[in-house]
């Protein structure tokens, strides 16, 4: 089966690549989903604003066996809200069509409050009819692995990494998504982020469609005639065919009545698809359905000061929860303590993932030394290194001995959030030349002269592979003095420079 793949940029109702993206809703029975929107600081008081939102299409043909993939990237900046708000909420309650996305509530919640700020009221609740991606390799690893499937929640490049074989760059992840006119460069990567998504789903479909046809020869596809001349007239036999035969009914109804559980659906004003049979079974089994709660809409720095008016007695009278989860300072490295004025973390694994951000941008950022450490090991590695622990663990706050001056809770989930929070509480001072300073597997620093070629080939003998298209370039090599690995100035290195010199806001 081949798949082509269109990108059309929508941003007027009056626009043809309007008109085309109300007709695709129509013949599509899969919908991948995905929304940008410009990076900002964690601990403001509103949502950030969607400034696009990226609706990969599967048209499905009746007359070719060929599937056209279509990308429309919906410019909210430009389009007026109020006029496709209808379109978008049908399209996402819609019984008949499977909407795929990758962790979309948080998605789901910012385009929600974006669209109220614009006169849409109630924004969007729910999305019927849901498969998010994650669910999705989660089953494909059981099925692989069994009990032994890995429980760390990966990436999207990396699902499409691992799945796929396809490299998804995310330089431009951290882009200023509500610059006009949107670059060529973005374009792509908006459209690819969302189509990529129906290629998961593939691989996904493929793995169930055998066990289907399997398990569907084994039943009698009967119609209605068929169930009411059976012979059999026991009424075990008529109520569960008349449930196979509700879909049979549901098709044939106007309006999507369900006429066998006498309901009558709401009146949708997008005329879609039915799915076939295949893909229906998989909605029922593996599908889901996001509904939005009233806290859900409400930012974390509101949700922080309700939770703190609900509980401020009940910690007042906890003895052992003395300390906040704010930063009490001053750092264990502060001149004024006898310092040496070099941050230093110590990082759990809770926030581990955190640790490689910092080195990345220079700062020393330690792990513990036992994979498994209790509270007391932490606290005890944080104090003999003059380090202040980072956390997401509430419980490690109850520790009042180090807690005042040695130990923070990080309240952001995103990495990037997480490095400008850290950066910002404890007042650290980042330039351009402290990036990609410090070894980002050990956390060590580099040698102070760089290797030549024939040093680096001689240093890495036994230990690592250089690659051979590097050796007719004249670069530089480094050596991190801890672990002894090996880093060179390649492309991984000048993207990995430029994402944190935006992520820092840092000029070239």
């Amino acid at each position: 089966m081949e798949t082509n793949l269109k990108i059309y940029l929508v941003s007027s109702t009056d626009s043809s690549e309007f008109t085309h993206l109300k007709w695709s809703f129509t013949r599509s029975t899969i919908i991948a989903l995905d929304a940008e929107w410009k990076p900002q600081h964690s601990n403001t008081s509103s949502f950030p604003t969607v400034t696009l939102l990226q609706v990969a299409c599967r048209l499905s043909y009746a007359t070719d066996d060929d599937e056209v993939s279509d990308v429309f990237l919906i410019d909210l900046t430009s389009i007026h809200l109020p006029s496709v708000w209808e379109l978008l909420n049908e399209m996402f309650v819609s019984p008949d069509v499977l909407k795929l996305g990758f962790r979309f509530k948080q998605d789901l919640v910012y385009l929600s409050s974006t669209f109220t700020q614009h006169g849409c009221e109630g924004g969007f609740q729910e999305v019927k009819q849901y498969l998010d991606i994650t669910s999705i390799y989660n089953y494909l690893q059981h099925k692989r692995f069994g009990r032994k499937a890995p429980k760390d929640i990966k990436s999207l490049a990396a699902i499409c990494k691992e799945m796929l074989d396809i490299s998804l760059s995310k330089e431009l992840q951290c882009s200023d998504w509500s610059y006009r006119p949107l670059t060529e460069e973005q374009k792509l990567y908006a459209a690819t982020d969302a189509h990529c998504l129906l290629q998961i789903f593939d691989v996904f479909k493929a793995h169930l469609v055998e066990g289907i046809t399997v398990q569907d020869s084994r039943e009698k596809n009967v119609g209605l005639q068929e169930i009411l001349t059976e012979s059999d007239y026991s009424s075990k036999i008529v109520t569960a065919k008349l449930c196979k035969a509700t879909d049979v009914i549901r098709s044939m109804s106007e309006n999507g009545q369900n006429i066998a559980n006498r309901v009558v659906s709401r009146k949708t004003t997008l005329n879609t698809m039915p799915m076939d049979e295949n893909l229906l079974k998989i909605v029922r089994k593996y599908g889901e359905r996001i509904l939005l709660k009233e806290s859900d809409l409400l930012p974390n720095k509101l949700k922080k000061k309700t939770r703190k008016r609900v509980s401020s007695s009940s910690m007042n009278t906890n003895k052992h929860l003395v300390c906040s989860a704010d930063w009490q300072g001053p750092p264990p490295w502060d001149l004024s303590l006898g310092g040496d004025g070099c941050p230093k973390f110590l990082l759990d694994v809770m926030v581990e993932g955190l640790a490689k951000h910092l080195r990345c941008v220079g700062i020393d950022a330690a792990i513990p030394h036992s994979k498994k450490p209790d509270s007391r090991e932490l606290l005890d590695q944080a104090f003999k290194e003059n380090r202040v622990l980072l956390t997401r663990d509430t419980k490690l706050l109850r520790h009042q001995d180090l807690a005042k001056h040695q130990i923070y809770r990080v309240k952001s989930l995103l990495k990037n959030e997480q490095l400008l929070e850290v950066i910002e509480t404890f007042q650290l001072k980042i330039s351009g030349n402290q990036l990609m300073s410090r070894c980002t597997k050990c956390n060590g620093k580099f040698i102070q002269k760089p290797l030549s070629i024939e040093e680096a080939i001689e240093a890495a003998k036994g230990f690592q592979r250089i690659p051979n298209c590097l050796f007719n370039k004249n670069l530089e090599f480094w050596q991190c003095m801890n672990c002894h690995q090996l880093y060179w100035e390649g492309t991984q290195y000048h993207n990995a420079v430029q994402k944190f010199m935006e992520v820092c806001k840092l000029s070239e």
